[in-house]
């Protein structure tokens, strides 16, 4: 009889734990036990459009890009919860992928949006390992512009868990005039076709921190900065040489390498997210200093400027890598952009 229960004691010992690693495995998302090493934001204005989007209506496409590193103790299978603003009039989910390997292409997730919550949840591929990192991008639109003499709209951000870096990237629309944004950019560039980006950079923010942005122009139609940009005939020049679908010749700048790889997202979703990483890039290697943020201070107390720091090494092959900086600078078109993509597959 003894034996009989010592043997069920052992037995139900070790089916609780098997329960128990499970059950923690799975339990909900605490953000604070996921810290990030680094974080962009990319907020743009008339960028693109989604297909069912309201006529005449302008649009504000967000890209957040986050790599994090799991010091939760413990593996996680559960799900990744992110705030996003799900009330919204015309919230649209345009992306949600993860970046598994340094060596592929981005992943796309199953999700799902929880509107009362305001967040986004996905579960990652495959667990997350202790003490590993995870990176992800989501991407969505949303209706906040006010149209009257000028456009005008709001953007917010609140972080849930640290930041060793953030970045943000707001994209003036093509064609925009008397542009103002506050606070004051902390460093400003134009990409190949004359599209102004303004840039933030932020050092150590902690949880609770919350940004806020105010972003102003008169633009007279709301037509899109990619159909501009695709519109748009680039200089008659060798540095130009492959748009329309002429010859490429390829080089490599590893200055303006990727900070994560793109390959498997529509052309559109490419260019989204290609445009932010290289102009992250372009622009970081130019500013000296960051400021540091703390837990509860307004954007009033955000002094400081940008500093540089090392280019992650997350990227594809250089071919990929060269592609892509041609599709977005204008050197080759997006037919010959699929056509050569596909022989490097």
């Amino acid at each position: 009889m003894r034996k009989k229960l010592l043997a069920l004691f052992v037995i139900t010992t070790f089916l609780s734990s098997f329960v128990i690693k499970n059950a923690n495995a799975e339990a909900p998302f605490q953000a604070e036990k996921f810290p990030y090493q680094d974080m962009q934001l990319q907020v743009m204005p008339e960028f693109d459009y989604p297909a069912d989007w309201p006529k005449d209506t302008p649009s504000v496409l967000v890209g957040q890009y986050g790599t994090f590193t799991n010091k939760s103790g413990q593996d996680y299978s559960g799900n990744i919860e992110i705030p996003v603003p799900a009330k919204d009039k015309n919230f649209e989910v345009n992306l949600v992928a993860e970046f598994p390997d340094v060596n592929k292409s981005e992943v796309q997730r199953p999700y799902e949006v929880n509107k009362d919550k305001g967040t986004i949840t996905w579960k990652p591929g495959k667990a997350i390992k202790n003490g590993d990192t995870y990176r992800y991008v989501i991407e969505y639109y949303i209706n906040s512009i006010n149209v009257s003499d000028q456009k005008s709209f709001n953007y917010q951000f609140t972080n849930q868990a640290d930041i060793k870096t953030l970045d943000v990237v707001f994209y003036a629309p093509m064609n925009a005039k008397n542009i103002a944004l506050e606070p004051k950019a902390q460093s400003t560039s134009k990409s190949d076709y004359k599209e102004d980006l303004y840039y933030y950079e932020y050092k150590n923010v902690k949880p609770g921190n919350t940004l806020n942005y105010s972003f102003t122009y008169t633009k007279k139609d709301n037509v899109s900065s990619l159909s501009v940009i695709n519109k748009e005939q680039p200089p008659n020049d060798s540095t130009h040489s492959g748009v329309n679908g002429t010859k490429t010749t390829s080089s490599t700048d590893k200055s303006k390498q990727p900070i994560i790889g793109i390959g498997g997202a529509s052309i559109i979703g490419i260019a989204i997210i290609l445009a932010g990483l290289l102009i992250f890039f372009s622009l970081r290697g130019r500013i000296p200093k960051a400021s540091s943020l703390t837990s509860n201070k307004s954007t009033k107390n955000q002094p400081g400027k940008p500093t540089s720091k090392k280019i992650d090494k997350l990227a594809n092959s250089e071919e990929k890598k060269e592609l892509r900086k041609k599709l977005l600078n204008g050197k080759i078109d997006q037919e010959t952009y699929e056509e050569e993509m596909k022989k490097l597959i």
